[in-house]
């Protein structure tokens, strides 16, 4: 493990990933790259170049994209492994993780999180504040479970799916690739299809 951080990302995902890191207390460096001229710190952290510059720090740092966009975060993630850049797991100390789970590298886990036991979670992830997912679910790649989302056991959420603040899936329930839950909706059926999905129970509107 590199003992400094660099994180792809200086606006409001990025300086949370900060913070997680800062909290972790494992490297003796942080620094941010951001590709808008005018931030030249965040959080007290030095901004030292834009996203191009990368590429002169994978011998020195980890690198974490700290972007809340999905498709964004898959493109600069997968843009990262292709160079081998080594990128970390950043996992909140307040987040409770159960027994044979396993998290992909680049996937956040915030405050207050909760992973029950025999979960699998993919590359390039945000399990955000507050979120609990539950037994045996399989989360694919460069989702974002927002803030007091709830999965209920079984659940399989798609490739790039993002479910909103608040959502809820019911048991043994699979949400397609590509999918968007609304605020507040509950999943209680298959999704079957990429869409957005909303209401209670959630139903397809797009």
């Amino acid at each position: 493990m590199k003992n400094k951080l660099l994180i792809i990302g200086a606006s409001g995902h990025g300086k949370v990933v900060a913070d997680i890191a800062l909290k972790m207390n494992k490297w003796k460096d942080i620094a941010f790259v951001d590709d808008d001229e005018s931030i030249k710190s965040s959080m007290g952290i030095d901004v030292i170049g834009n996203s191009d510059d990368v590429f002169n720090h994978l011998d020195e740092y980890e690198i974490f994209v700290g972007i809340g966009n999905n498709v964004t975060r898959q493109k600069v993630h997968e843009m990262l492994e292709t160079v081998g850049a080594s990128i970390p797991v950043l996992i909140h100390p307040n987040a409770v993780v159960g027994e044979q789970v396993e998290i992909g590298f680049g996937t956040v886990v915030m405050a207050g999180v909760v992973i029950n036991c025999c979960t699998s979670i993919g590359r390039g992830c945000i399990i955000n504040t507050g979120s609990t997912v539950d037994h045996d679910n399989k989360i694919e790649d460069f989702v974002h479970i927002s803030p007091g989302v709830h999965l209920a056991g079984t659940v399989n959420v798609g490739i790039g799916s993002w479910l909103g603040i608040g959502s809820v899936v019911s048991n043994n329930v699979t949400i397609s690739n590509g999918c968007k839950i609304g605020a507040g909706a509950v999943v209680v059926r298959d999704t079957n299809e990429s869409g957005i999905f909303v209401g209670i129970p959630a139903k397809k509107i797009d």
